[in-house]
Formats: C-alpha cells, sequence, structure tokens
C-alpha cells in the first residue's frame, strides 16, 4: 500500500469513528462555522492547531506559513485575517510559534536560501530590532528560542496595525491577540506577549477614518 493510500483508508475510519461517536457531526459542521479563534501558526508538520489545542473541527480557523509571519504584503494572510474577523467575528486571534523554528534559524544565518530569502527578509528585520539582546545569549539554541518568542511578539504587533483590527477594535472591541510559543519537547504552550482590544500603539499606525 502506498503512503498516500494510507491517508485516504485513515479518512474513512475517522469518518467511521465520528458518526458512531455523533451521528449529525458532519450535518452540524457542514451548516455552521463559528471559530471563537484565528490561528496564525508555523507550517511546521509537528505544531497541527487542533490537536495541541485539543480542540475539534470548526472551533479554530487556521492559517499556517513559515515562521508564522504577518505580512503587510501578505494577501493570503490578509484575505484570511478580514474573513475572521468580518465575517466570522472571531474573539481572539492566537499567533503561535515554536521553539527552535527552522525559519527563525535560517533568517539569522548569511546563507543564500532561494527564493525564500524574500520571506525570511521579514525575520530578519526581527532580528535587527532586538540584535543586541539576542546576539548577548551565548548559547545558539537559546538565542535562536528568544528570536522565536521575539518574532511571535513582532507578529502580534504587526495585527495589531492592520486597518482590519484597528477598525474591529473601535466597532467591536475584539479581537484580543495573544503571543504563543509551542515546546516540541514537552507539547507544553508558553503564551509570551498579549494585546487586548483597544490597546493604543504608535498613533502613526491608528486611523482615524475606519
Amino acid at each position: 500500500m502506498k503512503t498516500y493510500e494510507k491517508l485516504l483508508l485513515e479518512n474513512k475510519a475517522w469518518a467511521k469513528e465520528k458518526i458512531e461517536d455523533d451521528p449529525t457531526f458532519f450535518d452540524r459542521l457542514a451548516h455552521l462555522q463559528t471559530p471563537e479563534f484565528l490561528w496564525i501558526g508555523c507550517s511546521d508538520s509537528r505544531v497541527p492547531a487542533n490537536e495541541i489545542t485539543g480542540t475539534q473541527p470548526g472551533e479554530i480557523f487556521v492559517h499556517r506559513n513559515i515562521a508564522n509571519m504577518v505580512v503587510n504584503t501578505d494577501l493570503n494572510l490578509l484575505s484570511v485575517l478580514q474573513y475572521a474577523v468580518e465575517i466570522l467575528k472571531v474573539k481572539h486571534i492566537i499567533v503561535c510559534g515554536h521553539y527552535g523554528c527552522g525559519g527563525v534559524k535560517a533568517a539569522m544565518t548569511n546563507h543564500n536560501y532561494g527564493i525564500i530569502n524574500k520571506w525570511l527578509r521579514n525575520i530578519k528585520d526581527v532580528y535587527r530590532f532586538h540584535r543586541k539582546e539576542v546576539d548577548s545569549i551565548l548559547n545558539e539554541d537559546e538565542q535562536v528560542n528568544r528570536m522565536v518568542e521575539l518574532n511571535v511578539q513582532e507578529q502580534v504587533m504587526n495585527l495589531a496595525k492592520t486597518s482590519i483590527v484597528q477598525k474591529s477594535w473601535k466597532e467591536n472591541l475584539h479581537p484580543h491577540i495573544h503571543g504563543w510559543v509551542y515546546d516540541l519537547h514537552d507539547g507544553i504552550i508558553k503564551p509570551v506577549f498579549e494585546m487586548k482590544a483597544g490597546t493604543h500603539i504608535d498613533p502613526i499606525y491608528e486611523f482615524d477614518d475606519l
């Protein structure tokens, strides 16, 4: 049996188990999507949002990219964000990184990775902002892990700067934004940064005609 065929068999077994436990599960899911959370996570296959939070399908709206970035020119991310905030009206946005992130580690080097350089450049900016603190850490793994935390913090700030979030804060007083980091070694999520709805940021980012 080919590996992809095993995935299809596992899917059938999963669907059968769901129906046995709850005969109306898929009918409800097909007609309703009311997640409370938008999850912006890393594409790393070891960090699946639903599994590590113990949530069910329909409870978290998910966007993933390399190193859980919020880039103001990324139309994919911005489309997900607008839909989650304006249509689904999520109450919380979670930016979740993970310790030992390969994208963050790569951005801290001078290696040429080809097309991904354009994406890593955004992480390099985070390193430049916090270079003094990060370089003062002597252990390389600890440097990367601190950068992971700082990167999450910067992405939370990037969310707060968007007109989508600014507008929702003015009109609805949500969503709250949370910065978390997942530890692959023990499976525990560590909160590292938070911005409550309506938090004032540098006035240059606050829109007055939304």
